[in-house]
């Protein structure tokens, strides 16, 4: 499996480092490999603060606040069957305040809202009724658990 990632910082609430790029990568390449995708993907991921993400989520969603991460599936195939997933907006700020909020670390929730992400690019959703949030909860735990990140006093 190979998978080109586009990244974009218009934000500066949190340095974007190679470590942080690192691990957006493998949390994506997490994903599709507990879904079994196979071959080439290609996923852009934007980096944002609070005030950016409220301002697309107001455009594109119709809700005047801020959120952590928005998902924009494309489901598209080029030519040559690449998987153009989509787009994945991650507000840093957000990030960071809900890691403290929740107790564990900036990576872990960060790892977390781009598996949370990359699984909306993949055609899930839990908007709909409890069954597809339980089922899309459990494969986020799932994913991330296998990454290293779950929930334990060295990811707090």
């Amino acid at each position: 499996m190979t998978l080109r990632i586009y990244f974009e910082d218009v934000q500066e609430a949190e340095p974007v480092t190679y470590r942080l790029k690192h691990l957006i990568r493998a949390a994506i390449l997490a994903t599709l490999d507990y879904e079994g995708k196979e071959g080439h993907s290609e996923v852009s991921v934007t980096f944002t603060d609070n005030e950016g993400i409220r301002a697309i989520n107001r455009e594109y969603r119709e809700k005047d606040a801020p959120t952590d991460v928005l998902s924009f599936p494309l489901f598209e195939e080029g030519a040559d069957g690449t998987r153009m997933l989509g787009d994945i907006v991650l507000s840093l700020e957000k990030c960071r305040t809900q890691a403290e909020e929740f107790g564990h670390s900036f990576e872990r929730e960060c790892a977390f809202l781009t598996v949370h992400s990359t699984l909306h690019l993949l055609g899930y959703d839990h908007v709909n009724n409890e069954e597809e949030e339980k089922d899309m909860r459990e494969r986020q735990t799932a994913i991330v658990e296998g990454m290293g990140l779950g929930i334990t006093e060295e990811n707090k």
